[in-house]
């Protein structure tokens, strides 16, 4: 008797992405030759990046599985957002479908590149960060906050109803405000709170995690099993909700992947320049510029495969 076919490897949700991105632009109509030659180069550059492709085709054929609405011509916000996740999530597995339809009937979501401010029924407020969701639901018992996506900043008010406790649900646990502004903000495998005034509380899901109180200035990431130990907050963390991305000596990478959050398409950096390091303020309504000003502080080149698809690479001398 054969062995069993070992299962494939699990896609990395950056390639996904990036494959879902070139689908979706083949799809619209709208891709240039010069669009439709670099998704083939990137399918051509890595075995990875073509069974991402294969893999987004066999989903995209899946058209009974998707709303109507998410049908192609899909590059409008928010149709595009919504699609993205919907692809992301059926590439992923079958029951990752149900985490995307909570977040498409979200109470509050914004789109990439959008920040939204809400005012809770409290008095309180809420300001989503780009491609979030977010419901709220006030209850007897306690006043409730489940973030499904993204990133929220929270100005907290007392309960005039009563003595309700302000809670903030994620995948990886709750965090309990004790009078306070903090955002938290949820990536794959765990969640990041910071406080800004007054404390917070942070319970990991699992019952045998250590409570972790959050002063202000700090910082903690924490998973569904533990807490780590407070860390100082980052220089101007909040300033994505005053419309600017703050570096602090941060490395090229790692802002290029903050600075992606915000923008459609693949912002890719070059391993040559990956350790170089920068710091201020960048306005975020306008990244192409944002992009401009990297070339003119670093010596790197901003190349333009197509408007979805930029590489910053080391300047030629």
């Amino acid at each position: 008797m054969s062995a069993a076919t070992p299962p494939s490897p699990l896609l990395s949700r950056k390639v996904a992405r990036q494959a879902v991105e070139w689908y979706l632009l083949e799809q619209s109509g709208q891709a240039t030759p010069d669009d439709l030659a670099a998704s083939a180069a990137w399918r051509a550059r890595d075995p990875e990046h073509a069974r991402a492709w294969s893999k987004v085709q066999q989903v995209g054929q899946t058209a009974s599985l998707l709303p109507p609405d998410l049908a192609v011509p899909v590059l409008r916000r928010p149709q595009r957002r919504v699609a993205v996740q919907v692809l992301l999530a059926l590439m992923a597995a079958p029951a990752a479908w149900l985490l995307v339809r909570h977040e498409m009937l979200a109470d509050y979501r914004s789109g990439v590149g959008e920040r939204r401010e809400v005012s809770l029924p409290d008095g309180g407020t809420l300001v989503l960060n780009t491609d979030s969701a977010v419901d709220v639901a006030y209850g007897a018992d306690e006043r409730l906050l489940t973030l499904r996506r993204g990133e929220v900043l929270i100005q907290t008010r007392p309960d005039h109803a009563g003595s309700r406790p302000f809670i903030v649900a994620t995948g990886h646990g709750r965090i309990r405000a004790l009078g306070t502004r903090f955002s938290v903000r949820v990536d794959d495998d765990s969640s990041r709170v910071t406080v800004f005034e007054h404390a917070v509380e942070i319970t990991p899901r699992a019952p045998s995690a250590t409570v972790r109180m959050l002063m202000a200035g700090q910082q903690n990431r924490f998973d569904a099993s533990h807490a780590g130990l407070p860390a100082p907050a980052l220089p101007q963390a909040d300033a994505w909700a005053r419309g600017m991305l703050a570096a602090q000596d941060m490395r090229l990478d790692a802002f290029a992947f903050e600075l992606s959050r915000y923008r459609p398409g693949l912002l890719r950096v070059e391993p040559q320049v990956a350790g170089l390091r920068l710091t201020g303020a960048f306005q975020l309504d306008d990244t192409d510029a944002v992009l401009e000003n990297l070339a003119r502080i670093l010596p790197v080149d901003v190349l333009y495969r197509t408007a979805y698809w930029v590489t910053l690479a080391a300047r030629k001398k």
